[in-house]
């Protein structure tokens, strides 16, 4: 069933509740999405991942699902949804739904009656399991901090929840429970959607009791169950949420003759500028050199095995522009194009997520108050309790915290930078006035002008998305290069990873060949130098 098209495709990643508000309530929502469709066709992308969408409490932005065939009520109707679908459809863009199948909310129907007794058949779709020594059944710690148990007094059991307590985890062991998650699936794909973002998808194999949560044995079984009763009987694509994978473990997801997903997220990249053995608030310095030793090995480990998903941005990370490049007014849009130029010429299907295409930058806060995300409070208060000082915990936060990607979309110099007639759900970045879309269109020059290049090469070139790859050494810490072959052509992608002149010397048979792409203008020193940011991608007929 699967013609592969995922594999040219580029995937644009919107958070809903900041894209586009309609309906004046602050909150971003589908006839948003709707309005915008002709900017994305513009932009040349193939499909929109959506986060989620369905009814949800929101104590975890959406992801805690209170009714998987629902829409909530913020976001509007399944009448909406199924009119975005048809309209994105009329501009050849798919939809794919982000699906959260490792927990559900605690308002959700299942567990509501999960709670009210042993005997209750939906009791058995959760993980329960009795006090130890009239305490928590083990060690096992929730993501968010603190333990992964919450106990139930009428009940006398607890039930486990690897994230925060309203998401308690179901129990993928349980027959009747996976045939509900099942026929929910087919509900959707049979709508016409064009697949799904599987949530934390490698934790629906944990074994509880050896407090095993990523990657469990019984994993890949359920997975290639999933393929067999759902979406692989649909020409879709899947990808899951793997923080903990690494190329052996993806090659296993994604490797075609194992019908499981057609690739993975997976976070070794993103996990380069936090101290090693901690957590993501502890930060260090990024190395070039250490992102360009993990980007080359993804990319060579899993050539002709299976296929990578490439993504700097999405709702859950910083800004990379304010993390890797320079959210300086001087180099704020060469930086971008740099990062954009570097990863969009490897193999793997690109990720763009909503405002990366017009260089949207990190919020920065002053205090506390300021924050929404969940994630970030309960780390400040913890830290906050264990001696940190503000300043740290408040740096660390302006660093990763999960806010920066939430802020509004900024569409234009209106009030609200064009997101809402009223007072968003987040406060708006104070830089609207100069990057916003409406600005990256006029501007010929733009970022935005850069991602469309990007994705119309990727169209043409198939080189890109079946060529080899090779390292090219550049004798420079700070300068990374690579190259994409086939039979055909080569193309030779270089990148200055900093904010001062570089010395490079492009290999003299390379200087006269077709220049693809440029971040800077022609000088007469380009081929000996790179000046901050630079980078260029030419093109070699053999």
């Amino acid at each position: 069933m699967n013609s592969q098209w995922w594999k040219q495709a580029v995937i644009y990643q919107i958070y809903p509740r900041s894209f586009q508000d309609s309906s004046g309530d602050g909150i971003g929502d589908l006839n948003g999405i709707i309005q915008r469709l002709d900017y994305l066709s513009y932009l040349g992308i193939d499909a929109l991942w959506l986060s989620p969408v369905y009814a949800s409490p929101n104590d975890d932005n959406g992801y805690d699902i209170s009714d998987y065939e629902a829409i909530g009520p913020e976001y509007g109707t399944m009448a909406d949804m199924d009119r975005l679908i048809e309209e994105a459809d009329k501009r050849d863009i798919k939809i794919i739904m982000d699906l959260v199948v490792n927990h559900t909310s605690d308002e959700h129907y299942w567990f509501q009656e999960a709670l009210k007794g042993k005997e209750n058949p939906y009791h058995d779709f959760y993980v329960w399991r009795k006090p130890v020594a009239g305490g928590l059944p083990n060690g096992l710690k929730s993501n968010f901090g603190g333990s992964a148990w919450t106990y139930v007094p009428h009940l006398d059991e607890y039930y486990l929840h690897l994230h925060s307590k309203k998401q308690p985890d179901l129990n993928w062991e349980n027959p009747k429970m996976k045939q509900a998650i099942w026929d929910m699936m087919n509900f959707w794909l049979a709508k016409g959607i064009g697949g799904f973002r599987l949530d934390v998808i490698d934790l629906i194999g944990k074994e509880p009791d050896r407090e095993i949560t990523q990657n469990g044995p019984k994993l890949h079984e359920l997975l290639q169950e999933m393929n067999r009763k759902t979406f692989g009987n649909y020409d879709v694509v899947t990808v899951g949420e793997t923080w903990g994978a690494t190329p052996e473990v993806a090659e296993l997801y994604s490797s075609p003759e194992r019908d499981e997903l057609s690739m993975v997220f997976q976070f070794e990249h993103i996990n380069l500028d936090k101290q090693t053995g901690k957590r993501k608030w502890d930060l260090k310095a990024l190395d070039p050199q250490e992102l360009h030793a993990v980007f080359s090995k993804w990319q060579i480990q899993l050539d002709k095995k299976g296929w990578n998903s490439l993504f700097w941005n999405n709702h859950d990370l910083p800004r990379i522009i304010s993390r890797w490049g320079n959210d300086s007014e001087d180099y704020r849009v060469i930086s971008g194009k740099m990062l954009a130029i570097y990863l969009h010429f490897m193999q793997g299907t690109p990720y763009i997520y909503q405002g990366e295409e017009i260089g949207m930058i990190n919020y920065p806060i002053k205090e506390i108050q300021e924050v929404d995300d969940v994630e970030s409070l309960r780390m400040y208060n913890e830290r906050l309790e264990q001696g940190y000082p503000v300043e740290e915990l408040i740096q660390s936060i302006n660093a990763k915290g999960r806010d920066n990607a939430r802020h509004p979309m900024q569409w234009d110099t209106q009030l609200n930078a064009g997101f809402s007639t009223e007072k968003p759900w987040l406060p708006v970045h104070l830089n609207y006035l100069k990057v916003n879309a409406e600005a990256a269109l006029a501007d010929k020059d733009s970022l935005f002008y850069t991602y469309k290049q990007l994705i119309r090469l990727r169209k043409q070139l198939n080189v890109i998305v079946n060529g080899e790859y090779q390292v090219v050494e550049t004798n420079n810490p700070l300068v990374l290069a690579y190259q994409r072959m086939d039979e055909k052509e080569v193309l030779t992608i270089v990148v200055n990873f900093s904010d001062t002149v570089q010395p490079y010397q492009l290999p003299m048979q390379l200087m006269n060949h077709e220049m693809l792409i440029h971040n800077y203008p022609e000088n007469p020193k380009q081929w000996e130098q790179l000046s901050p940011y630079e980078a260029y991608a030419v093109r070699q007929i053999k």
